[in-house]
Formats: structure tokens, sequence, C-alpha cells
């Protein structure tokens, strides 16, 4: 991934934020001499390898459990707050008109060999803790003991778990910060007018930065 270095992120802990809050990743790994893209949302045990390691499961039928080379390292993109700029937020457009439109975006690529797992009691364990996180904030949250026991043991022979142990992440988060002070607060200005839950989200990235420049 091309990252020009104001756009780079280091701090790890950002990272995992990002992919705790936004778990549908893209996983793209070689097999079959072809590059595979599949979707799939992963958990982050952060305390498990240098980096941290993704832990999510595949359906059975999917053939990539097999097919994945277990020498060449994946690459799982997780897409964070994203969105167009215009110009039109830009003071300086306003001065002297040499602004261009633009897009704005935070994403971070892990990358790590990953092995298939089939074990009954693994698997009854990560769906457990993929239920019950996004079950969390419901009113009711469904729990894997509310199927019947015998439900869950066909569901869980249909689907093979994956873990990847991250061996390098990193991020990009192209957030305004080529930009000067007034075009920034033009853009996050903007952004809240926008009024969307992404473009709030973006906004408070642009504020990350502006704030760590005046800090």
């Amino acid at each position: 991934m091309y990252i020009p270095q104001h756009f780079e992120e280091r701090d790890v802990a950002v990272l995992h934020a990002l992919i705790r809050s936004h778990p549908l990743s893209t996983w793209v790994t070689p097999a079959a001499g072809a590059l595979v893209v599949n979707h799939i949302p992963f958990l982050l045990d952060s305390g498990q390898g240098e980096y941290g390691t993704l832990i999510g499961h595949v359906a059975r039928a999917n053939p990539i459990w097999k097919t994945f080379s277990p020498e060449i390292a994946s690459v799982v993109v997780f897409q964070g707050p994203q969105g167009y700029i215009t110009p039109s937020w830009y003071p300086t457009k306003h001065a002297h008109g040499k602004a261009v439109p633009t897009w704005n975006y935070a994403v971070v690529h892990a990358h790590g060999v990953p092995r298939a797992i089939e074990d009954g009691n693994w698997l009854l364990k990560h769906v457990t803790q993929l239920s019950d996180l996004h079950e969390s904030e419901r009113a009711v949250p469904w729990s894997v003991s509310d199927a019947p026991p015998d439900y869950i043991d066909t569901m869980l022979k249909a689907i093979v778990g994956i873990e990847i142990p991250i061996t390098a992440v990193v991020g990009k988060w192209k957030t305004s910060q080529n930009r000067p002070l007034p075009d920034k607060l033009g853009t996050i200005a903007g952004l809240h007018e926008r009024g969307d839950a992404n473009s709030q989200q973006m906004a408070a990235l642009v504020q990350r930065h502006v704030a760590i420049k005046q800090g």
C-alpha cells in the first residue's frame, strides 16, 4: 500500500481500535495459483502474538480453507470511515481557487499466514465470543445457548475456523493532514453538516490530527 509519511498511522492501539470497530474484513490470500478474496468478520485477540491474532471462520463449503497458501502471508483489509471531500469546504479555494476534490479514509492492512481449525470446542468458543460481542448492545441479546444443542452441533460442523497471527500491520489515515489548518477546520465543519454517522466519524479523525498538530 502506498503511504506518504504524513498519512501513516503507526500506533498499534489505534490500528487495533479500527479493526475492532470495523470487523468485516476483505481477506486476500494466494490460493490455487490466484488471489482469492473473501469477506470475513474477524475477532482480534490483541494479547496473542506481537501484533495480535485475527480469529474468524468460513463455511466448510468454501474451498479457501483447503487451498490457501501455508507459506505465503495473506493480507486482511479493514476499512474504517471514508468519504468524499469537496474543495468547497476549503477557505483556500475561495481565496485563490487552487484546490481539488479528494477522498479521505482510514484503513488497516494486517499480514499473516492463516491456519485452518476444525476442533469443535474451539469453534464453539469462537462463535460464542463472536455472538456475545455483537449482541452485547441489544436490550435482549441472543446467545448461542438459545438454540437447541443438536442444532448448534450441526451448524458447527458446517464451518471451519481461521486463525491469522499478525506478523505485520500498517495503517493509512488519509484525514486532511496535508491541508492548512483553515481547510482542516472547514472540512470538519462540512462533514458535521453532512450529518451521517460515517461523516461524523471522519470529522473526528480530522479533528484528532488537528489536536495533535496544535498539541
